[in-house]
């Protein structure tokens, strides 16, 4: 090593002070630190580094013999020397193999002998290190790791640590023989009462710490939940009442609708071809059309609650529809002609409708530029009354100066007023004063003798917890007998009825204990049977659900041809007349709009220039009242000064006494 043991290991001793393991982490502190010791060599460096990251990793199982050492053999020893001896159990515990016995000799010579010799003959010890230490690294880590890896090299190097503290020894006994030292003569200096004392130096300022600014916070800038969820709620109610809208414009009426429903016609066609499917004259044995897609019957994960109500309304539904076919089949009509011209006036009035939507539309576009013009007429009427306003103010301004101007005058009067009256206080302040004093003399007394009752009571109570002591250890000198036979099979005699015995009350649970498990085994086989047959009701459902999700599938589809076929009917709603003539109405109004907007250009450049020459007028008038109402206000100021003096001075007679 460039530079010697010692130094080293102070350097590792200081970095080892500043750690605080709370606020900084093992790689940030390292880094710090080979920052703090760039001018030494790199072996040197690295050295240190290794020491003190080490020491910070194994913190745990030094800190386990520093603390034991300081509680029992250092208590004599500084705190300050505490990492130092953290690096010395390392060096011992970790790196004492690689280093060799002379290396560590040097590196222990080189500190302080007494320190070192205590610390090693404490730890080396091998009662301590095979009973208490061993156990305490065990709860850290595992028992046999422990043992191969720290107790046994420690125990094969205590012979070799022990010939190290005999010579540790040697030199502290032939250090505590003192040399004696020849005394120096005094030497006198001339003493000079002239010559001044050197001054020292003025203690530096503290330099005051700017507070730190606190910052804006996020909810300032963000818009409030609330705002967004009522948006989001606002947009749901809105597709749904627009989807309930369109449902309703849609489907029929079922009340006037006797014909078959496409569900039933699906149903009964099943049924027609699970019929054919039964007769065998004929047949063709086919392996079938191949599958273009793959159905996927159960898209959605249903629970039990759900299967059930979606199976008990498709059952009521092919319950009305096989009703309905039997009242077809008993005779009754058939709706097709009805149908027919029902959907032709749907779609004419579907197409009036929307023409009255169209027309509404304009008409809101009408509405609201007739709207902006008014608020134009308004604002005009509006810059009018604020001029009238502008005008009363400046003339109640000249009312308030005049006003303050006779203020000024009866202010003065009352400070004259007060200063006669300030030559009659002095025979008020003499009695004010010993009316205090008596005060004070009656309230030194009431305290005096509250004291006395407090100490009277507080050796009340000492001499009763003093009483209450001397009982308890009584009672704790009597002794107790530890030990109690019992009988199991005997009763405790208190001739109750269901008295009974240990034994007895032993057998009586068990009984009891084999019978609620009979019967939770008879609770459990009758819940697997519930269970199994709910599975089987519920895979019925399950077959149901998915026969009419199919025949829903192809009404979705017709719907969707409907939706088709609708568009088309808005396309010759734009056609209308009445239409063209509200969208013409709506571009007159727009540019009438335009104009009133370059009209108000215009006006507003004109009172712009008004305003500011009223401006400069009211400056120059407010500057002149100022000049004349300056000396005023400086009188007043004298006044106010003057009134404060008077109520602040029996204030501080009353601090005196």
């Amino acid at each position: 090593m460039a530079q010697g043991y010692a130094t080293l290991i102070k350097e590792a001793t200081l970095l080892l002070d500043k750690f605080n393991a709370d606020k900084q982490c093992v790689e940030e502190f390292t880094e710090d630190a080979s920052k703090a010791i760039e001018n030494l060599d790199a072996l040197d460096k690295k050295f240190i580094l290794d020491i003190v990251s080490g020491c910070i990793e194994q913190k745990k199982l030094l800190d386990v013999v520093i603390n034991v050492f300081y509680a029992q053999s250092g208590k004599c020893l500084l705190k300050a020397d505490r990492n130092q001896l953290a690096i010395i159990c390392y060096f011992s515990m970790f790196l004492i193999d690689d280093l060799g016995l002379e290396c560590f000799s040097k590196i222990v010579n080189s500190l302080d002998i007494k320190k070192m010799h205590k610390f090693l003959s404490f730890f080396f010890n091998i009662t301590n290190l095979s009973t208490w230490i061993q156990g305490e690294w065990s709860q850290i880590y595992d028992a046999a790791y422990v043992e191969r890896n720290w107790i046994a090299p420690l125990l094969r190097w205590h012979p070799e640590i022990d010939i190290l503290m005999a010579q540790l020894a040697s030199r502290m006994s032939r250090g505590s023989q003192f040399k004696k030292s020849t005394k120096k003569n005094t030497e006198p200096h001339e003493f000079s009462l002239t010559k001044p004392k050197a001054r020292p130096l003025p203690a530096p300022e503290p330099i005051p710490l700017q507070e730190k600014h606190q910052l804006v916070p996020t909810s300032t800038y963000r818009v409030p939940k609330e705002k967004q969820v009522m948006e989001e709620v606002k947009q749901r109610n809105r597709q749904k009442a627009v989807q309930v809208l369109y449902e309703a414009n849609t489907q029929q009426f079922k009340c006037a609708n006797p014909q078959k429903s496409e569900r039933t016609k699906s149903v009964m066609s099943q049924i027609v071809r699970s019929h054919d499917a039964q007769l065998k004259f004929d047949s063709l044995h086919t392996s079938g059309s191949p599958a273009t897609h793959k159905l996927n019957n159960l898209p959605i994960r249903l629970n039990t609650t759900a299967i059930l109500r979606e199976g008990a309304l498709y059952n009521r539904q092919v319950e009305e529809d096989l009703r309905r076919m039997e009242q077809l089949v008993e005779g009754a009509g058939e709706p097709s002609s009805f149908l027919q011209w029902q959907k032709e006036m749907r779609e004419r009035d579907l197409q009036e409708e929307l023409a009255q939507v169209e027309r509404r539309r304009l008409e809101g576009r009408i509405s609201y530029e007739e709207a902006a013009l008014a608020r134009t007429r308004i604002m005009e009427r509006n810059q009018k009354t604020a001029l009238l306003k502008k005008e009363e103010t400046a003339k109640l301004m000249q009312r308030y100066a005049n006003k303050r101007l006779q203020e000024e005058k009866e202010m003065r009067d009352l400070v004259q007023q007060v200063a006669d009256g300030h030559k009659n206080s002095k025979a008020a302040k003499v009695k004010l004063q010993e009316f205090k004093q008596r005060i004070v003399k009656e309230v030194s007394e009431q305290s005096g003798e509250l004291l006395r009752q407090a100490l009277e009571e507080a050796q009340a109570e000492l001499s009763r917890k003093f009483e209450i002591i001397c009982q308890i250890r009584a009672i704790e000198s009597v002794p107790l007998i530890r030990h109690k036979f019992v009988d199991e099979t005997e009763t405790a005699g208190h001739e109750l009825l269901g008295e009974m015995s240990l034994a007895e009350l032993r057998e009586r649970l068990a009984m009891l204990r084999n019978a609620e498990q009979r019967e939770h085994q008879y609770r459990r086989g009758r819940i697997l049977e519930d269970k199994k047959s709910r599975e089987q009701l519920l895979l019925e459902q399950l077959d149901t659900i998915a026969l009419h999700r199919t025949a829903l599938g192809q009404a979705a589809a017709r719907r969707q041809e409907e939706k088709r076929a609708r568009r088309e009917l808005q396309q010759g709603v734009a056609e209308d007349e009445r239409v063209v003539a509200l969208q013409r109405r709506l571009e007159e109004r727009q540019q009438e709009r335009q104009r009133l907007k370059q009209g108000e250009k215009t006006k507003a450049k004109i009172t712009e220039q008004s305003a500011t020459h009223a401006l400069k007028s009211w400056n120059h008038r407010k500057q002149k009242w100022r000049n004349n109402t300056g000396q005023i206000w400086s009188k007043d100021w004298s006044v106010r000064s003057s009134r404060k003096l008077l109520t602040l001075s029996p204030r501080r007679k009353i601090l005196k006494v």
